[in-house]
């Protein structure tokens, strides 16, 4: 969220941003909007200061004079009611603006409507050549039994699937290896609740315009006449639950930065994909992630360095996997709505014959924490909004489609990579039964 102060001062570059990430956020009209609610808060606020005097001086009076000024007062009251009501109406109307705002958008992030525009900065790693007829991470995983999307389909519905076997170990052994590394660089690592308030989702800049992506438990939607009372949602990332972690807090600075490893399933409805990247792993309703989140004092200097940080681990954790991919710059268009500067990491997928993304690292300055609340104080004693970061250290099972593809042989078993083995018992290979 941005500082109403700061829509103000700085009309244009609000506009900028908004046309550069496509967000439909008319400035003047929040601005007309902010005024005419500081001009009603004044307006109640004078009625109740002179309530205020009037019940001082009513102490010392009696009398006609004390029953002419209680009829007075009642008129007072009834325009004090009335003012606070169209305050109230106009106070939802204008958080519900604020919240539509663009966050601005670093300098240094490539202009482009969509990700066909993000820029590659950097590759590592060689891309593999085979002397053999490859196979995709589905045919490897059925012939393997570790991957039946059949019967995941049958239980949950589409791009359901189930891990068995060595597949189900496979993704444990990633994620303790992921974990375990992030705790050795002095990260706390969460399990998280997978249900949060709508406030979380909020606070994380998901809500309001990505309703339609989550899943909603005992909440009515528009077209539904019922409605329980649970109200939560399943979160799509771990970081909503630990970017709350602190949320109305206000934390030293020498506590900072906050550096936690949230390790969550994660649930995405996926609405209006259906159609693109429906094959396998790829795009799928829930997923396993370990989610680095950073929480650092309102410094741009410190928040590039926390940036370089979270996108670091994410990288040694494929170099340990000896994987290949490339580092994107995401343009304009293709980032969120509270993201000032934005990394995408994609690995490559043979048998997409691309790379593909499976890591994302955004920073976000203080437009979480203005939401959350989050702030802390600093070494003069001031109270400050903090930088919120987050990135993705590992997500499976889309991280499974270049493992196995890219450690297949040709007999058809596939190489446990040698990092993870020790989380898989020793064993080297994954074949057949």
């Amino acid at each position: 969220m941005l500082d109403p102060k700061f829509i103000a001062a700085n009309p244009d570059e609000v506009r900028a941003a908004a046309k550069k990430k496509h967000i439909k956020f008319d400035v003047d009209a929040f601005i007309a909007l902010d005024e005419k609610r500081r001009a009603l808060q004044g307006e109640v606020d004078s009625i109740r200061a002179e309530k205020n005097a009037v019940n001082e001086k009513m102490k010392t009076i009696k009398g006609e004079e004390r029953e002419q000024i209680i009829t007075e007062m009642r008129k007072k009251g009834e325009e004090e009611k009335a003012a606070g009501e169209k305050l109230q109406r106009i106070e939802l109307e204008w958080k519900h603006l604020l919240l539509t705002a663009p966050g601005l958008i670093s300098p240094e992030s490539p202009e482009g409507k969509d990700d066909k525009e993000n820029v590659e900065m950097y590759k590592v790693g060689e891309i593999p050549e085979f002397k053999f007829a490859l196979k995709d991470h589905m045919a490897l995983g059925k012939d393997l039994d570790i991957v039946d999307m059949e019967r995941g389909v049958k239980v949950a519905g589409s791009r359901n699937y189930f891990l068995k076997g060595d597949g189900a170990l496979l993704e444990l052994a990633i994620m303790q290896f992921t974990i375990h590394k992030l705790v050795a660089k002095g990260f706390t690592p969460f399990l998280p609740p997978l249900l949060v308030n709508i406030e979380a989702m909020i606070g994380t800049s998901y809500f309001p315009g990505g309703e339609e992506q989550a899943y909603a438990v005992g909440v009515k939607r528009p077209s539904e006449e019922h409605i329980e009372s649970d109200e939560k949602y399943l979160i799509g990332t771990s970081e909503v639950s630990v970017a709350s972690y602190h949320g109305g807090e206000i934390l030293q600075e020498s506590e900072l930065p906050k550096l936690y490893a949230g390790y969550s399933n994660c649930f995405r409805r996926e609405a209006g994909t259906y159609g693109k990247d429906t094959h396998g792993l790829y795009r799928i309703h829930q997923f396993q992630k370990v989610e680095q989140v950073a929480i650092c004092k309102n410094d741009m200097e410190e928040s590039g360095r926390i940036h370089k940080l979270l996108l670091q681990n994410a990288e040694e954790v494929l170099q340990d996997l000896k994987l290949p991919y490339r580092v994107v710059a995401v343009c304009s268009g293709d980032m969120g709505q509270g993201q000032y500067y934005k990394n995408d990491i994609e690995t490559w997928m043979p048998s997409r014959n691309s790379y593909g993304e499976t890591h994302s690292c955004s920073t976000f300055l203080d437009f979480q924490s203005r939401r959350l609340n989050i702030r802390y104080k600093d070494k003069d004693g001031k109270i400050q909004f903090a930088h919120t970061l987050n990135n993705t250290c590992i997500a499976s099972p889309r991280i499974l489609i270049p493992i196995l593809e890219i450690y297949q042989n040709e007999d058809g078993s596939v190489t446990v990579p040698e990092v993870l083995r020790p989380w898989m018992g020793g064993k080297t290979k994954i074949e057949k039964c």
